[in-house]
């Protein structure tokens, strides 16, 4: 079953898993994915994936009082003594200690408490350094959650998997996946990473880009979390309210000091993100360009996979296809593409050589 839709039919079509459970599937397995925004744990006994805020709430630098969603309440409406933030920054991990604080709060949840000795399979991105990559598998390591075996795997070939390819196959696929603070742009062929590219473009910056125009454009002063309101309220394709193509908003006007409301249209929010847009497809067309001749006719045919949890922005897919001349195919569940790749690798054995380790490496 395909778990990606096609923007436009194109000739040809990438070859899918096939549709089985192998009997070497680890029962007791976490598979984490860890983004900026959200972070998505993957429990293999439930066959359950759990989404949450990648935020954590820390009261006079020294104590945690809330994470993940209870944390994002939070943001930008904390007194002074109280820090809410991102452990994860551009892809990689910024701070390790919360980090780990946020960890074990969540897997405690999973487990309702009781840590119990596990497999963990965590995707790391491709383009980053071997101390970034290495603080991925440490993470896990010192967390303090009785991990059993840890095993990376490349986000792109998740991302992959996530969408029902077979990675594996001597084709080439193109997997763009725009995440809140990166975009990684990656051409895949047998189970292998031919090129990636990793930019600091993604929803952050759309969020940001909305605050200056708004404040621009209507001397109105609103926060991170508002942009990202109304770029997922009127933005995005699968929003409910998207029909309407208006979102109400509330800020502070720059001239009067005094609260404010202002309705924005999704031509507006659209205009505001075209130069976004056009990094990622700019930065899409380089990497295809040195794409080998024989992979270049494979992505030509298959078209490119568009995945991750700001993919679905208005305008985004349809710029990319004007431009590649390529069909686009969005994800079904592009927050959860990953972690849905992970869950492959811990199911199947034809998989599981996509996961290594790195165990004793750079220590």
């Amino acid at each position: 079953m395909s778990l990606f839709r096609r923007r436009r039919r194109g000739p040809g079509d990438v070859r899918e898993q096939e549709e089985f459970h192998d009997p070497g599937v680890i029962s007791n397995a976490y598979a984490v994915d860890l983004g900026t925004c959200n972070i998505k744990i993957y429990n293999a006994a439930t066959d359950k994936i759990m989404v949450q805020k990648n935020m954590i709430a820390v009261k006079n630098k020294k104590t945690m009082i809330a994470y993940g969603d209870n944390a994002y309440e939070m943001f930008e409406r904390a007194p002074a003594n109280i820090r809410v933030s991102n452990p994860i920054g551009n892809g990689v991990i910024a701070d390790i200690r919360n980090m780990e604080l946020l960890m074990k709060s969540f897997m405690r949840d999973e487990q309702r408490g009781t840590l119990h000795p596990a497999d963990f399979f965590v995707a790391v991105p491709t383009d980053v350094t071997e101390v970034e990559r290495r603080a991925f598998y440490d993470l896990i390591e010192d967390a303090g959650i009785k991990a059993r075996r840890i095993m990376v795997v490349e986000k792109a070939l998740a991302d992959g998997l996530g969408l029902g390819i077979d990675v594996k196959t001597a084709q080439g696929v193109l997997v763009v996946d725009v995440g809140y603070d990166t975009t990684e742009i990656s051409i895949l062929s047998l189970g292998g990473i031919v090129l990636s590219k990793l930019i600091k473009i993604g929803g952050h910056q759309f969020d940001a880009n909305i605050v200056s125009a708004v404040r621009r454009e209507y001397n109105l002063v609103i926060g991170m979390k508002t942009a990202e309101t109304v770029r997922l309220t009127i933005g995005s394709k699968d929003s409910g309210a998207f029909d309407s193509g208006v979102c109400t908003i509330y800020g502070r006007d720059i001239v009067t000091g005094l609260p404010m409301e202002r309705t924005l249209s999704r031509d507006f929010v659209e205009n505001t993100l075209h130069d976004s847009f056009r990094s990622i497809v700019d930065n899409v067309k380089v990497l295809l360009e040195r794409t080998p001749p024989e992979l270049s006719a494979d992505i030509y045919r298959h078209g490119l996979f568009l995945t991750g949890g700001a993919c679905q922005e208005e305008g985004l897919a349809e710029l990319l296809g004007e431009e590649t001349k390529l069909d686009v195919n969005m994800a079904d569940a592009p927050i959860n593409t990953v972690a849905l790749g992970l869950a492959q690798v811990i199911k199947k054995m034809q998989y599981r050589p996509l996961a290594y380790t790195i165990e004793g490496l750079g220590k």
